[in-house]
C-alpha cells in the first residue's frame, strides 16, 4: 500500500509540473525474482523515480525503457531472462534466475482509466481490493495495461466486465493470481488496506516506534491520558495524537482486522484498562510490554472480573511484545515489536530466511483459463 500511496504523491506532484509519466509494473514472474508481480514504479520524462520493480538492478534499463513508451506513447511488455547470458551483456545482471515480465504504460491524467486514478480509489477506503492489468505475453501486441480494480463496495471494470468474477473470487481468498486466457494474461492483484498501529502510551521509547511505522507507511495512533506527553509535536509523524481515559480509548480510534495495538503507558492500571476494551474487538495483534508475569497478573485480574479471554482472545495477545532479537534500547525494542508486527500479519513466523524450505515469497499461482 505505501508503494501505491507514494506513485500516487509523485503521480500528482508531475501533474502539477506538467511532467509525463509512465507507470512500471512487474506483471509475471517465473523462478526467483527481487520483488513479487504487482511491484511498481513511477518514471517521469526527466528521469525520477518513486518505488522499485527490483533490488536496483533493473531500474536503470526500466527507466530508458519508460521514457521510450513515453515518447511512443504505447504501452509496452519487455521480459528480462536471468537465466540468459544476454541479459548479462546488457548489463542487467539480475542474479535472481528467473524471468520477470515488465509492463510499461503511459500515463494520461485525462484519461478516466488511467492507473493512478484507480490507485486512489483503493487508497480513498479502508478495504481490500483487488487490481486487475491485462498483458500479452508476446512483446510486440497490443497491451491493455492496468484498467479495473474491484472492492467490496465498488467495482470500475470498463475493459472488460468478464473478468469481474475472477477478481470478485481474489478479493474473497485475500489472494493474488496471474491467469493465462492463451497468449493473453491477467494479473488479479490483492491489496490490503495499510496497516493501522495504535500505540497506547506517549512515553519517549514510542516515539522510535512511530518513526519505524512511518517508515512503513502505516497508519498510526497515539493514545495516552498524560496531556504533557500526548502531543502532535512530539509524535509529528502519527496521524491522530488522543488524550484520553482508558473508558474513551474506543471512541477515539478505529479498530478493524489490520489494526495493531501496543501497549506500553508504563502504566499497570492504564494499561489493563486499555487491554480490557480491546480484547474484544477485531483487532488480530495486541502487544503488551513488560515481563510475562505483568500480562499473566492482567488476565487474572481481567478474569476476577468477568471479562471473557477465551483461546481466540489469548491469541492475538503477544506479551512480552516483540521477537526475541536481543533487544535493549528504545529503538531496538521498536524493531522487534514491528517485525513482529509484520510476521502476525503476514502469517510468519519470525524465523531465519536460510531455514526456510520453501521460497521467500508466496507467489501469485499462474492459471490456465479452460
Amino acid at each position: 500500500m505505501k508503494e501505491l500511496q507514494d506513485i500516487i504523491f509523485a503521480y500528482d506532484q508531475a501533474v502539477l509540473q506538467k511532467k509525463r509519466t509512465a507507470l512500471v509494473t512487474v506483471v509475471q514472474v517465473e523462478g526467483s525474482s527481487y520483488r513479487r508481480p504487482g511491484a511498481r514504479m513511477l518514471v517521469t520524462e526527466d528521469g525520477d523515480i518513486t518505488g522499485a520493480i527490483s533490488g536496483g538492478c533493473l531500474e536503470g534499463d526500466a527507466l530508458r525503457k519508460a521514457q521510450l513508451a513515453l515518447r511512443l506513447q504505447q504501452n509496452k511488455l519487455e521480459i528480462y531472462d536471468t537465466t540468459d547470458d544476454e541479459d548479462h551483456k546488457l548489463g542487467v545482471q539480475l542474479g535472481c534466475n528467473g524471468i520477470v515480465y515488465i509492463l510499461f504504460e503511459p500515463l494520461d491524467d485525462n484519461d478516466p482509466d488511467n492507473p493512478v486514478h484507480l490507485f486512489k480509489k483503493i487508497v480513498s477506503t479502508r478495504q481490500d481490493a483487488v487490481l486487475v492489468t491485462i498483458f500479452n505475453r508476446q512483446k510486440n501486441a497490443g497491451q491493455t495495461g492496468t484498467c479495473c480494480f474491484m472492492n467490496d463496495t465498488d467495482s470500475w471494470f470498463s475493459c472488460d466486465p468478464d473478468l469481474s468474477s475472477e477478481a470478485r473470487n481474489m478479493l474473497h481468498q485475500k489472494r493474488s493470481a496471474v491467469q493465462a486466457y492463451g497468449a493473453q494474461s491477467v494479473l488479479y492483484q490483492f491489496v490490503p488496506p495499510a496497516t493501522r498501529l495504535i500505540i497506547v502510551g506517549a512515553g519517549n521509547d514510542a516515539q522510535p516506534l512511530m518513526e519505524m511505522a512511518f517508515l512503513l507507511g502505516w497508519n498510526i495512533t497515539v493514545v495516552d491520558g498524560r496531556p504533557a506527553y500526548a502531543t502532535p509535536q512530539r509524535f509529528p509523524k502519527a496521524g491522530q495524537v488522543c488524550v484520553a481515559k482508558p473508558a474513551e480509548i474506543l471512541s477515539v480510534t478505529d479498530v478493524d482486522e489490520r489494526t495493531a495495538v501496543v501497549l506500553m503507558t508504563h502504566n499497570y492500571n492504564y494499561d489493563i484498562a486499555a487491554l480490557e476494551r480491546f480484547l474484544p474487538t477485531a483487532c488480530p495483534y495486541i502487544g503488551v510490554l513488560g515481563p510475562q508475569k505483568k500480562l499473566h497478573k492482567m488476565l487474572e485480574e481481567l478474569g476476577e472480573k468477568g471479562v471473557p479471554a477465551g483461546e481466540s482472545a489469548i491469541s492475538k495477545i503477544y506479551g512480552p511484545v516483540g521477537l526475541d532479537i536481543g533487544a535493549e534500547t528504545a529503538e531496538e525494542i521498536a524493531l522487534s515489536v514491528m517485525a513482529e508486527i509484520k510476521a502476525v500479519f503476514s502469517d510468519r513466523k519470525g524465523a531465519f530466511l536460510r531455514d526456510r524450505q520453501e521460497g521467500i515469497h508466496d507467489r501469485p499461482s499462474v492459471l490456465q483459463h479452460a
